[in-house]
Protein backbone atom coordinates (compact mmCIF):
# COMPACT_ATOMS: atom_id res chain seq x y z
CA UNK A 1 0.00 0.00 0.00
CA UNK A 2 1.06 3.72 -0.81
CA UNK A 3 1.20 6.04 2.03
CA UNK A 4 1.82 9.58 1.59
CA UNK A 5 4.31 11.99 3.52
CA UNK A 6 2.57 15.45 3.54
CA UNK A 7 3.53 18.74 5.53
CA UNK A 8 1.66 18.56 9.27
CA UNK A 9 -0.19 21.09 11.11
CA UNK A 10 3.09 22.50 12.87
CA UNK A 11 1.19 25.80 14.34
CA UNK A 12 -1.55 28.09 14.12
CA UNK A 13 -0.11 31.00 11.98
CA UNK A 14 2.54 28.24 9.81
CA UNK A 15 1.30 28.07 6.29
CA UNK A 16 4.53 27.07 4.48
CA UNK A 17 7.90 25.43 5.63
CA UNK A 18 10.64 24.63 4.00
CA UNK A 19 12.14 21.24 3.15
CA UNK A 20 15.57 20.52 5.42
CA UNK A 21 17.50 17.48 5.04
CA UNK A 22 16.02 14.73 4.28
CA UNK A 23 16.86 11.92 7.18
CA UNK A 24 16.73 8.73 4.36
CA UNK A 25 17.16 8.52 0.70
CA UNK A 26 14.70 7.31 -2.00
CA UNK A 27 14.88 2.95 -1.58
CA UNK A 28 15.56 3.18 2.32
CA UNK A 29 13.63 1.26 4.10
CA UNK A 30 12.38 3.60 7.53
CA UNK A 31 10.50 2.42 10.51
CA UNK A 32 7.03 3.96 11.35
CA UNK A 33 7.44 6.68 13.30
CA UNK A 34 11.02 7.51 12.88
CA UNK A 35 11.95 10.64 10.96
CA UNK A 36 11.85 10.89 7.41
CA UNK A 37 12.76 14.80 6.79
CA UNK A 38 13.38 17.68 8.65
CA UNK A 39 11.07 20.65 8.14
CA UNK A 40 11.91 24.05 9.10
CA UNK A 41 9.36 26.77 9.77
CA UNK A 42 9.91 30.59 10.85
CA UNK A 43 9.56 29.68 14.17
CA UNK A 44 11.41 26.23 14.81
CA UNK A 45 12.50 23.36 13.06
CA UNK A 46 10.12 19.81 13.16
CA UNK A 47 10.90 15.78 11.90
CA UNK A 48 8.43 14.34 9.63
CA UNK A 49 7.79 11.13 11.27
CA UNK A 50 7.28 8.02 8.82
CA UNK A 51 3.13 6.96 8.68
CA UNK A 52 4.04 3.13 8.47
CA UNK A 53 7.25 1.06 7.81
CA UNK A 54 8.18 0.47 4.33
CA UNK A 55 10.49 1.93 2.18
CA UNK A 56 10.61 5.65 0.26
CA UNK A 57 9.75 5.15 -3.29
CA UNK A 58 9.90 9.20 -4.26
CA UNK A 59 10.57 12.36 -2.79
CA UNK A 60 8.99 14.87 -4.94
CA UNK A 61 10.53 17.69 -2.58
CA UNK A 62 13.91 18.65 -2.30
CA UNK A 63 15.95 20.36 0.36
CA UNK A 64 16.05 24.13 0.18
CA UNK A 65 12.48 23.99 -1.68
CA UNK A 66 9.42 25.27 -0.41
CA UNK A 67 5.89 23.34 0.36
CA UNK A 68 2.64 24.50 1.88
CA UNK A 69 1.03 22.74 5.14
CA UNK A 70 -1.39 19.64 3.88
CA UNK A 71 1.05 19.13 0.44
CA UNK A 72 2.63 15.56 -0.56
CA UNK A 73 6.43 16.14 -0.61
CA UNK A 74 7.11 12.27 -1.10
CA UNK A 75 5.70 8.89 -1.00
CA UNK A 76 6.13 5.24 0.89
CA UNK A 77 5.34 1.77 0.17
CA UNK A 78 4.15 -0.20 2.88
CA UNK A 79 6.26 -3.58 3.59
CA UNK A 80 6.22 -5.87 6.63
CA UNK A 81 9.59 -6.57 7.15
CA UNK A 82 12.91 -3.99 6.29
CA UNK A 83 15.37 -5.30 4.05
CA UNK A 84 18.11 -5.76 6.58
CA UNK A 85 15.57 -8.86 8.39
CA UNK A 86 15.73 -11.00 5.12
CA UNK A 87 19.42 -10.29 4.54
CA UNK A 88 20.20 -11.45 7.86
CA UNK A 89 17.95 -14.72 7.16
CA UNK A 90 20.35 -15.14 3.77
CA UNK A 91 23.29 -14.61 6.04
CA UNK A 92 22.16 -17.70 8.41
CA UNK A 93 21.23 -20.43 5.32
CA UNK A 94 25.13 -19.10 3.61
CA UNK A 95 26.56 -20.00 7.02
CA UNK A 96 25.52 -24.12 6.91
CA UNK A 97 28.22 -25.94 5.40
CA UNK A 98 28.28 -26.65 1.69
CA UNK A 99 30.45 -29.02 -0.66
CA UNK A 100 33.08 -27.03 -3.07
CA UNK A 101 30.74 -24.07 -3.19
CA UNK A 102 31.83 -20.80 -2.15
CA UNK A 103 29.38 -18.83 0.51
CA UNK A 104 26.47 -16.47 -1.07
CA UNK A 105 27.71 -12.95 -0.50
CA UNK A 106 25.28 -11.20 2.43
CA UNK A 107 22.36 -9.21 1.37
CA UNK A 108 22.77 -5.80 0.96
CA UNK A 109 20.94 -4.00 4.42
CA UNK A 110 19.16 -0.90 3.82
CA UNK A 111 21.04 2.23 5.39
CA UNK A 112 19.77 3.63 8.24
CA UNK A 113 18.87 7.26 8.03
CA UNK A 114 21.98 8.29 9.64
CA UNK A 115 24.02 6.94 7.09
CA UNK A 116 21.47 7.73 4.39
CA UNK A 117 21.81 11.03 4.71
CA UNK A 118 25.69 10.59 4.49
CA UNK A 119 25.40 9.27 1.04
CA UNK A 120 23.91 12.79 -0.06
CA UNK A 121 26.37 14.71 -2.32
CA UNK A 122 27.20 17.54 -0.48
CA UNK A 123 26.89 21.16 -2.13
CA UNK A 124 30.20 22.79 -2.66
CA UNK A 125 30.17 26.57 -2.68
CA UNK A 126 31.93 28.29 -5.47
CA UNK A 127 34.86 29.66 -2.61
CA UNK A 128 35.01 26.46 -1.26
CA UNK A 129 35.20 24.68 -4.71
CA UNK A 130 38.74 26.97 -5.18
CA UNK A 131 40.11 26.13 -1.95
CA UNK A 132 39.93 22.70 -2.09
CA UNK A 133 41.77 22.77 -5.41
CA UNK A 134 44.40 25.04 -4.49
CA UNK A 135 44.71 22.76 -1.28
CA UNK A 136 45.21 19.25 -2.83
CA UNK A 137 41.83 17.99 -0.85
CA UNK A 138 39.12 16.44 -1.03
CA UNK A 139 35.42 17.18 -0.37
CA UNK A 140 35.37 13.78 1.03
CA UNK A 141 37.51 15.32 3.47
CA UNK A 142 35.92 18.46 4.81
CA UNK A 143 33.20 18.05 7.24
CA UNK A 144 30.21 20.13 5.63
CA UNK A 145 28.59 22.92 8.20
CA UNK A 146 27.00 25.19 5.83
CA UNK A 147 23.21 25.29 5.45
CA UNK A 148 21.53 22.78 4.23
CA UNK A 149 25.27 20.50 3.92
CA UNK A 150 26.73 22.81 2.04
CA UNK A 151 30.76 23.32 2.31
CA UNK A 152 31.71 26.53 2.73
CA UNK A 153 35.36 28.29 2.32
CA UNK A 154 35.59 28.38 6.23
CA UNK A 155 35.19 24.54 6.14
CA UNK A 156 38.00 23.95 4.17
CA UNK A 157 40.36 26.49 5.72
CA UNK A 158 38.94 24.87 9.10
CA UNK A 159 40.21 21.44 7.87
CA UNK A 160 43.91 22.44 7.00
CA UNK A 161 44.52 24.44 10.17
CA UNK A 162 42.94 21.14 12.37
CA UNK A 163 45.39 19.52 14.46
CA UNK A 164 46.49 15.90 14.05
CA UNK A 165 45.08 15.70 10.12
CA UNK A 166 47.80 14.35 7.56
CA UNK A 167 49.28 17.37 5.46
CA UNK A 168 47.64 18.12 2.23
CA UNK A 169 48.77 17.55 -1.23
CA UNK A 170 50.94 20.26 -2.36
CA UNK A 171 49.22 22.85 -4.31
CA UNK A 172 49.41 23.75 -7.40
CA UNK A 173 51.40 26.43 -8.16
CA UNK A 174 49.24 29.47 -9.16
CA UNK A 175 49.93 31.87 -11.89
CA UNK A 176 51.33 35.25 -11.45
CA UNK A 177 48.42 36.81 -13.02
CA UNK A 178 46.14 35.14 -10.69
CA UNK A 179 48.21 36.14 -7.66
CA UNK A 180 45.77 38.53 -5.21
CA UNK A 181 48.91 40.52 -4.93
CA UNK A 182 49.29 42.05 -8.37
CA UNK A 183 47.38 44.87 -7.88
CA UNK A 184 43.65 46.11 -9.07
CA UNK A 185 43.71 43.72 -12.31
CA UNK A 186 43.91 40.59 -10.32
CA UNK A 187 41.79 41.38 -7.64
CA UNK A 188 38.71 42.60 -10.42
CA UNK A 189 39.11 39.61 -12.15
CA UNK A 190 35.32 37.89 -12.70
CA UNK A 191 37.52 34.17 -11.07
CA UNK A 192 38.34 35.74 -7.74
CA UNK A 193 35.14 38.17 -7.51
CA UNK A 194 32.07 35.34 -7.36
CA UNK A 195 28.82 36.11 -4.94
CA UNK A 196 26.76 33.58 -3.27
CA UNK A 197 23.14 33.88 -3.06
CA UNK A 198 21.65 31.48 -0.02
CA UNK A 199 17.91 31.68 0.32
CA UNK A 200 17.26 32.89 3.35
CA UNK A 201 15.55 30.11 6.18
CA UNK A 202 11.74 30.42 7.19
CA UNK A 203 13.23 31.39 10.77
CA UNK A 204 15.05 34.28 9.40
CA UNK A 205 12.07 35.92 7.33
CA UNK A 206 10.70 35.74 10.38
CA UNK A 207 13.20 37.59 12.39
CA UNK A 208 13.48 39.90 9.91
CA UNK A 209 10.03 40.75 9.46
CA UNK A 210 9.38 41.08 13.22
CA UNK A 211 12.12 43.35 13.94
CA UNK A 212 11.07 45.83 11.32
CA UNK A 213 7.65 45.60 12.56
CA UNK A 214 9.20 46.82 16.21
CA UNK A 215 10.80 49.43 14.76
CA UNK A 216 8.01 50.92 12.10
CA UNK A 217 5.05 50.38 14.84
CA UNK A 218 6.98 51.23 18.27
CA UNK A 219 7.94 54.35 19.45
CA UNK A 220 11.09 52.90 20.81
CA UNK A 221 13.88 54.60 23.32
CA UNK A 222 16.58 53.15 25.06
CA UNK A 223 18.55 54.41 29.19
CA UNK A 224 21.67 52.90 29.99
CA UNK A 225 22.98 52.69 33.35
CA UNK A 226 25.86 50.25 34.32
CA UNK A 227 26.24 48.18 37.57
CA UNK A 228 28.90 46.75 39.84
CA UNK A 229 29.20 43.67 39.39
CA UNK A 230 31.04 42.67 42.71
CA UNK A 231 28.19 41.42 45.22
CA UNK A 232 27.12 39.15 42.91
CA UNK A 233 30.30 37.78 41.51
CA UNK A 234 31.43 37.15 45.19
CA UNK A 235 28.15 35.73 46.47
CA UNK A 236 28.32 33.03 43.30
CA UNK A 237 32.23 32.36 44.29
CA UNK A 238 31.03 31.76 47.71
CA UNK A 239 28.33 29.40 47.15
CA UNK A 240 28.66 28.14 43.67
CA UNK A 241 29.63 24.34 45.24
CA UNK A 242 27.33 24.11 47.35
CA UNK A 243 24.50 25.10 44.90
CA UNK A 244 25.64 22.54 41.88
CA UNK A 245 26.32 19.73 44.68
CA UNK A 246 22.58 20.39 45.87
CA UNK A 247 20.49 21.03 42.78
CA UNK A 248 22.89 19.64 39.94
CA UNK A 249 23.25 22.98 38.01
CA UNK A 250 25.64 25.61 37.93
CA UNK A 251 24.80 28.91 39.53
CA UNK A 252 25.21 31.76 36.57
CA UNK A 253 24.56 35.48 36.45
CA UNK A 254 21.50 35.58 34.28
CA UNK A 255 19.23 34.00 37.45
CA UNK A 256 20.14 37.15 39.02
CA UNK A 257 19.01 39.04 36.46
CA UNK A 258 15.93 37.49 35.94
CA UNK A 259 14.99 37.98 39.59
CA UNK A 260 15.71 40.89 39.40
CA UNK A 261 13.68 41.98 36.56
CA UNK A 262 10.82 40.11 38.33
CA UNK A 263 11.02 42.53 41.28
CA UNK A 264 11.16 45.13 38.81
CA UNK A 265 8.43 44.36 37.00
CA UNK A 266 6.56 44.19 40.21
CA UNK A 267 7.08 47.55 40.83
CA UNK A 268 6.10 48.68 37.31
CA UNK A 269 3.79 47.03 35.73
CA UNK A 270 3.54 48.52 32.43
CA UNK A 271 7.01 47.66 31.47
CA UNK A 272 5.23 43.92 31.75
CA UNK A 273 2.37 44.68 29.58
CA UNK A 274 1.13 45.46 26.43
CA UNK A 275 -0.94 47.01 23.63
CA UNK A 276 -3.83 45.61 21.67
CA UNK A 277 -5.83 47.22 20.07
CA UNK A 278 -6.75 50.69 22.01
CA UNK A 279 -6.06 48.69 25.10
CA UNK A 280 -3.37 48.52 27.41
CA UNK A 281 -3.39 44.41 28.57
CA UNK A 282 -1.68 44.23 32.19
CA UNK A 283 -0.41 40.75 32.66
CA UNK A 284 -0.21 39.46 36.18
CA UNK A 285 2.46 37.13 35.55
CA UNK A 286 5.70 36.80 34.58
CA UNK A 287 6.82 34.94 31.14
CA UNK A 288 10.44 36.07 30.80
CA UNK A 289 11.90 35.44 27.53
CA UNK A 290 15.63 34.64 27.37
CA UNK A 291 17.51 35.14 23.92
CA UNK A 292 19.94 31.83 22.93
CA UNK A 293 21.75 31.66 20.02
CA UNK A 294 20.59 28.57 18.01
CA UNK A 295 21.69 26.41 15.58
CA UNK A 296 19.99 28.11 13.07
CA UNK A 297 19.74 31.97 14.51
CA UNK A 298 18.40 33.61 17.42
CA UNK A 299 15.50 32.15 18.93
CA UNK A 300 13.73 33.49 22.40
CA UNK A 301 12.41 30.12 24.38
CA UNK A 302 10.24 31.37 27.58
CA UNK A 303 10.17 30.38 30.94
CA UNK A 304 6.84 30.43 31.98
CA UNK A 305 5.67 32.20 35.28
CA UNK A 306 9.19 33.06 36.19
CA UNK A 307 8.09 34.73 39.42
CA UNK A 308 7.08 31.48 40.79
CA UNK A 309 10.71 29.77 40.63
CA UNK A 310 13.83 29.86 42.60
CA UNK A 311 16.96 30.14 41.20
CA UNK A 312 17.71 26.69 40.79
CA UNK A 313 14.24 25.96 38.42
CA UNK A 314 15.51 29.01 36.44
CA UNK A 315 19.23 28.19 35.95
CA UNK A 316 17.79 24.78 34.84
CA UNK A 317 15.34 25.96 32.07
CA UNK A 318 17.44 28.07 30.98
CA UNK A 319 20.13 25.63 30.59
CA UNK A 320 17.81 22.88 29.17
CA UNK A 321 16.74 25.71 26.51
CA UNK A 322 20.26 26.09 25.61
CA UNK A 323 20.88 22.43 25.11
CA UNK A 324 18.18 21.91 22.56
CA UNK A 325 18.51 25.27 20.65
CA UNK A 326 21.93 23.95 19.75
CA UNK A 327 20.03 21.08 18.06
CA UNK A 328 16.76 23.17 16.85
CA UNK A 329 14.75 20.75 19.39
CA UNK A 330 12.93 23.60 20.74
CA UNK A 331 9.09 23.36 20.31
CA UNK A 332 6.95 25.09 19.04
CA UNK A 333 4.99 26.29 22.00
CA UNK A 334 8.28 26.90 24.10
CA UNK A 335 9.20 30.79 21.82
CA UNK A 336 5.21 31.47 21.63
CA UNK A 337 4.06 34.46 24.12
CA UNK A 338 6.16 36.14 26.53
CA UNK A 339 5.52 39.40 28.56
CA UNK A 340 9.32 40.81 28.80
CA UNK A 341 12.89 39.84 27.09
CA UNK A 342 16.69 39.76 28.78
CA UNK A 343 19.02 38.89 25.83
CA UNK A 344 22.69 39.15 26.64
CA UNK A 345 25.13 40.17 24.29
CA UNK A 346 28.25 40.00 26.85
CA UNK A 347 28.82 36.49 26.03
CA UNK A 348 29.82 37.68 22.68
CA UNK A 349 31.88 40.62 23.87
CA UNK A 350 29.56 43.51 23.52
CA UNK A 351 30.07 46.36 25.42
CA UNK A 352 27.05 47.99 24.68
CA UNK A 353 24.21 47.99 22.32
CA UNK A 354 20.48 48.74 21.93
CA UNK A 355 18.42 45.90 21.61
CA UNK A 356 14.84 45.91 20.05
CA UNK A 357 11.56 44.67 21.34
CA UNK A 358 10.24 42.22 20.33
CA UNK A 359 6.55 42.59 20.04
CA UNK A 360 4.25 42.84 21.28
CA UNK A 361 5.89 43.54 24.50
CA UNK A 362 6.40 46.80 25.50
CA UNK A 363 10.56 46.56 26.62
CA UNK A 364 13.92 44.18 26.66
CA UNK A 365 16.68 43.79 28.68
CA UNK A 366 20.17 44.32 27.13
CA UNK A 367 22.84 42.41 29.31
CA UNK A 368 26.61 43.18 28.23
CA UNK A 369 30.10 42.27 29.05
CA UNK A 370 31.65 42.52 31.97
CA UNK A 371 34.81 44.62 32.54
CA UNK A 372 37.40 45.94 35.23
CA UNK A 373 36.94 49.77 35.03
CA UNK A 374 38.23 52.64 37.41
CA UNK A 375 35.08 53.90 39.11
CA UNK A 376 34.39 56.18 42.35
CA UNK A 377 33.50 54.51 45.53
CA UNK A 378 33.25 56.41 48.87
CA UNK A 379 35.85 58.97 47.77
CA UNK A 380 38.56 56.87 46.39
CA UNK A 381 39.02 55.56 42.78
CA UNK A 382 38.78 51.74 42.75
CA UNK A 383 38.57 49.24 40.10
CA UNK A 384 35.66 47.09 40.08
CA UNK A 385 33.86 44.68 37.57
CA UNK A 386 31.49 46.57 35.71
CA UNK A 387 28.72 45.42 33.29
CA UNK A 388 26.61 48.37 31.39
CA UNK A 389 23.18 47.48 30.78
CA UNK A 390 20.43 48.75 28.45
CA UNK A 391 16.54 48.80 28.50
CA UNK A 392 14.71 49.36 25.27
CA UNK A 393 11.08 50.62 25.83
CA UNK A 394 8.29 51.35 23.70
CA UNK A 395 7.36 55.07 24.41
CA UNK A 396 3.60 54.50 24.05
CA UNK A 397 3.02 52.73 27.00
CA UNK A 398 6.14 53.20 29.33
CA UNK A 399 7.55 56.62 30.06
CA UNK A 400 10.57 57.37 30.68
CA UNK A 401 10.62 57.80 34.65
CA UNK A 402 9.75 54.04 34.68
CA UNK A 403 12.11 53.09 32.30
CA UNK A 404 14.99 54.78 34.34
CA UNK A 405 13.40 53.84 37.78
CA UNK A 406 12.83 50.01 36.38
CA UNK A 407 16.68 50.26 35.72
CA UNK A 408 17.49 51.64 38.63
CA UNK A 409 15.69 48.58 40.98
CA UNK A 410 17.64 46.08 38.54
CA UNK A 411 21.09 47.52 39.23
CA UNK A 412 20.19 48.01 43.19
CA UNK A 413 19.07 44.50 43.17
CA UNK A 414 21.81 43.17 41.59
CA UNK A 415 24.31 45.23 43.27
CA UNK A 416 22.76 43.96 46.78
CA UNK A 417 21.20 40.61 46.01
CA UNK A 418 20.02 40.47 49.36
CA UNK A 419 17.07 43.03 48.15
CA UNK A 420 15.95 40.25 46.10
CA UNK A 421 15.19 38.03 49.04
CA UNK A 422 13.79 40.78 51.66
CA UNK A 423 11.96 42.95 48.71
CA UNK A 424 13.13 46.20 49.83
Amino acid sequence: MTAELRVPEIGESIREVQIGNWLSNAGAHVDRDNPVVELESDKATVELPAPVSGTITKILKKTGETATVGEVIGYMEESAAPAESKGKKKTKEADKPAAAAPAPAPAPVAASPAAARKELPPRVMPAAQRELAARGLKVEDVPATGPGGRVLKEDVLRRVVEPGRPEPAAAPAVPAAASPTLGLEAIMDEEVRLDEAIPMTPMRKRIAQRLVQAQQTAALLTTFNEIDMSAVMALREEHKDAFQKRYGVKLGFMSFFVKAAIDGLKQFPQINAEIRGEDIVYHNYCDIGISIGGGKGLVVPIIRNAERMGFADIERAIGDFGARAKENKLKLEELQGGTFTITNGGIFGSLMSTPIVNPPQSAILGMHAIQDRPVAHDGQVVIRPMMYVALTYDHRIVDGREAVTFLKRIKECVEAPSRILLEI
